[in-house]
């Protein structure tokens, strides 16, 4: 049976992973398929398929696009969540700050450099007009719970993350939520280390068959939106919201949108170049 590696955050946008582990749908198509949660998110992901450590990555596009063209040796091999990511602008319960104006110039706390709530930082700056090289600072704080003590002590300002993640942080009164704003691109992709690709190929395409078979009827899953709640200790009817506005897709991420995201990041000064949509992406099937 092959061992395969795959790396992704241990978030609700998951689970249909874990089912198919659970339901051992892999181990029937005689794949060993190890997931690990990554809580520090996709600049840790980018780090780990570089280093070997994973083979495959369920990871936010704008980040492993990114670290491709940094050189990165992997690629995107299909879209996993087609609809925008929803990022949440939260501040701490006590502080000042009341409006996306009063963050300006202020300090933003980020998992790492390079990982979605970095470069969501850029894209929100973008969106209210900001002077980029005055209004951007960051504090590194590597997770959620990094994000908790940071905001809290006063070591940093705002923390942009999925909005449905940390929402029973707004419920419980330690975050406020002051804005949104989402991804302008699908949010999540699944990508593969060349390595991997080169020498699995017959691998990788059941592994993507056998998710796509769960992700293509999950909200048709019996009471899944009371395992949401319950399995990530959020609201029903939070739950029933994300579950309204989130799309699964099966597909290889098109061509016109790699364009529009390197052309974002590259006039955001995020990335130096800009790259062909083959250096990107490789289609398995």
């Amino acid at each position: 049976m092959k061992k395969v590696k795959i790396g992704g955050v241990p978030e609700h946008f998951n689970l249909a992973w874990y089912l198919a582990l659970k339901n051992g749908d892999f181990k029937a198509k005689d794949i060993n398929l190890r997931w690990h949660d990554y809580y520090g998110g996709t600049g840790e992901m980018c780090k780990a398929l570089r280093d070997g450590d994973i083979d495959l990555a369920v990871i936010l596009t704008e980040g492993i696009v990114k670290d491709i063209i940094a050189g990165n040796p992997s690629k995107i091999v299909q879209t996993f969540v087609q609809s925008p990511l929803i990022w949440g602008i939260h501040v701490a319960k006590n502080s000042d700050f009341k409006q996306i104006e009063d963050i300006q110039g202020t300090r933003a706390a980020i998992s790492r450099y390079g990982s979605g709530s970095h470069l969501m930082a850029y894209i929100n700056a973008k969106n209210n007009n900001w002077d980029l090289e005055k209004d951007l600072k960051f504090e590194v704080i590597k997770n959620l719970d990094g994000a908790v003590e940071g905001l809290t002590n006063g070591d940093a300002d705002y923390f942009m993350w999925e909005k449905f993640t940390t929402k029973p942080l707004v419920d419980k009164g330690t975050f406020r939520r002051i804005a949104n704003c989402p991804s302008p691109w699908p949010c999540f992709v699944i990508a593969a280390r060349d390595g991997y690709i080169e020498e699995n190929g017959d691998d990788l395409r059941s592994i993507l068959t056998t998710i796509n078979q769960t992700t293509s009827k999950f909200k048709a899953i019996p009471d899944i939106d009371k395992t949401i709640a319950q399995r990530y200790e959020q609201e029903l009817k939070d739950v029933q919201e994300w579950l309204s506005i989130t799309e699964w897709s099966q597909n290889l991420i098109d061509q016109k949108t790699m364009v529009n995201v390197q052309k974002q990041l590259f006039d955001l000064d995020i990335i130096s170049k800009k790259v062909d949509y083959s250096t990107l992406t490789f289609n398995p099937f």
